[in-house]
């Protein structure tokens, strides 16, 4: 499958020009969808060294995309041309209901990820969420009743 991605917002977090901090869980899923063979699209806002520095920055966290603002590797694009290429999925940060996160968009790609070796890193996060929670929670009892004892 063709999947492209935008940057700002999606990879990173949304501090145009500027990069900003990763995603969670973004690399480790593209690079994940890279092994299970899909082609993946850098599909941005950003151009000139401003896009320069996103394809390096993704480079350097291990994602090589297939093309960038392209349909293909080495597309001749006519600047009087529409931008839009083409792709069987789009991943962005301005869709209609917002972005749901990467453990949720891997599921939806892959819906038999247990079978793949994919961590799901939804379900952890939503763990982690919830023991912090329980502690936060705990704590809050105690509070009540040290101030019920008084």
């Amino acid at each position: 499958m063709i999947i492209a991605v935008d940057f700002d917002g999606t990879i990173v977090e949304h501090r145009y020009p500027a990069i900003g901090k990763d995603k969670f869980f973004a690399f480790e899923t593209l690079k994940t969808l890279q092994k299970d063979g899909h082609q993946l699209i850098l599909w941005t806002y950003r151009d000139g060294q401003l896009l320069d520095d996103a394809v390096e920055y993704c480079r350097s966290k291990g994602v090589e995309f297939y093309a960038v603002n392209s349909s293909y590797p080495n597309e001749a694009l006519d600047p009087g041309q529409s931008r839009k290429i083409h792709a069987d999925l789009f991943v962005d940060d301005r869709i209609v209901f917002g972005f749901p996160g990467w453990g949720e968009i891997y599921q939806s790609i892959n819906p038999n990820a247990s079978s793949t070796g994919y961590v799901d890193y939804r379900k952890q996060y939503e763990l982690s969420k919830q023991k912090s929670f329980k502690g936060l929670f705990n704590k809050f009892l105690i509070w009540i009743g040290a101030k019920e004892n008084r």
